[in-house]
C-alpha cells in the first residue's frame, strides 16, 4: 500500500510542476486524506510490535523474536514513510496554491491591460460624444480621422508597451 501511495504522490508531484495548467488540489486532498487513514492503521501497530520482538509479552516464545523483529521493522519503516508522505503531500499542497497563484496574478495583468488598451478609445469616443459647441476640430475636415488615428496609435503604442513588458 505504501508503495502505491508513493506512486500516487509521485504522479501529483509530476502534474503539479508540468508546464500544463492544471489544478490538483482536489487530488492533493484525497491523497492527504488517504495518508492520514493510512497513519491511523500503522502507526498504533507500531508499539505492539516491538514489544512482541523484544520479550516483553511472557506468551511468545523466544524463537519468535526474530520473526516480529523482522515485522516491528517493516511496520516503523512504513510509519516513517507515512509521516514523510504527509510532509511531502503539505509541501506540494504549498507549491500547486503558489503557482495558481502566479497563474492568477498572470490572468489579472493580462485583463488590466486590455482594460487599459480599451479605456483609451472609450475615453477619447466619450469626449468627442458630449456634443460640445466649441471643439475646434469639429468644423475641421479632418477632426474625425484624427481623432481615429489618434486612438489608434495610443492603443497600438500601450499593446507595444505591455507587450514588452510581458503583460500581453
Amino acid at each position: 500500500i505504501a508503495y502505491a501511495v508513493e506512486e500516487d504522490i509521485e504522479e501529483v508531484e509530476e502534474r503539479v510542476f508540468s508546464p500544463d495548467r492544471t489544478n490538483d488540489a482536489a487530488r492533493i486532498y484525497f491523497l492527504k486524506r488517504e495518508v492520514i487513514e493510512f497513519h491511523r492503521a500503522v502507526r498504533p501497530l507500531v508499539e505492539p510490535m516491538s514489544r512482541l520482538s523484544t520479550g516483553q509479552v511472557q506468551m511468545v516464545h523466544e524463537r519468535l523474536h526474530p520473526f516480529f523483529r523482522d515485522v516491528a521493522d517493516h511496520a516503523a519503516r512504513v510509519a516513517e514513510q507515512v509521516d514523510g508522505f504527509d510532509d511531502l503531500l503539505g509541501s506540494v499542497l504549498s507549491a500547486n496554491l503558489a503557482q495558481v497563484g502566479v497563474q492568477q496574478n498572470s490572468d489579472m495583468r493580462r485583463i488590466s491591460a486590455w482594460v487599459a488598451i480599451i479605456a483609451v478609445p472609450t475615453a477619447i469616443a466619450g469626449i468627442y460624444g458630449m456634443n460640445f459647441d466649441h471643439m475646434p476640430e469639429l468644423r475641421w475636415t479632418f477632426g474625425y480621422p484624427l481623432a481615429l488615428l489618434l486612438m489608434a496609435t495610443i492603443c497600438a503604442g500601450l499593446y507595444r508597451g505591455f507587450k514588452r513588458s510581458g503583460w500581453l
